[in-house]
């Protein structure tokens, strides 16, 4: 884990506490390159009225614009939360090679807690995952939501 990948994911922690603001499931995304931001986006599901409208995904359409392609080769992907199953594969898909995620999502995780898409060795790119970056902290965004949700009527 390098001083890079840390700032990136304290980035993507302040856009997932902007999503808890929100009232959206609060997950934060950066696109960078070295150390350079090129996208980031939170989840606007509820927003959106969008059910793809994951923070990952919205980065990666971001980056793509940015860069003027939707390969987006030599970019890492940060992410408070694992990616679900469409996420990994929209990683996948843009041919990043890189992911970093805080927390492990034990209900949809796609790229280690239940699938392993990301890297699945049948498929035509995989994307290198590093998991528990501040995973502590991500995590502890995700449970305040939940329980202010549960407390709620």
């Amino acid at each position: 884990m390098s001083d890079v990948d840390l700032a990136m994911m304290r980035q993507a922690l302040v856009l997932a506490r902007e999503a808890l603001t929100l009232g959206e499931v609060p997950v934060g995304a950066v696109v960078a390159r070295g150390d350079r931001i090129i996208a980031q986006a939170l989840n606007r599901k509820e927003t959106l009225f969008d059910p793809t409208a994951h923070a990952e995904r919205l980065a990666l359409t971001l980056a793509g614009q940015a860069l003027g392609s939707w390969r987006l080769e030599g970019c890492t992907l940060y992410v408070t939360l694992e990616p679900c199953m469409m996420c990994a594969g929209a990683l996948v898909q843009a041919r990043v090679p890189r992911l970093v995620y805080g927390a492990t999502d034990p209900k949809a995780g796609g790229c280690r807690s239940l699938y392993r898409l990301a890297d699945d060795p049948r498929l035509n790119h995989r994307v290198a995952v590093v998991s528990g970056v501040l995973a502590d902290e991500c995590g502890e965004v995700l449970t305040q939501f939940f329980q202010a949700r549960r407390k709620s009527p």
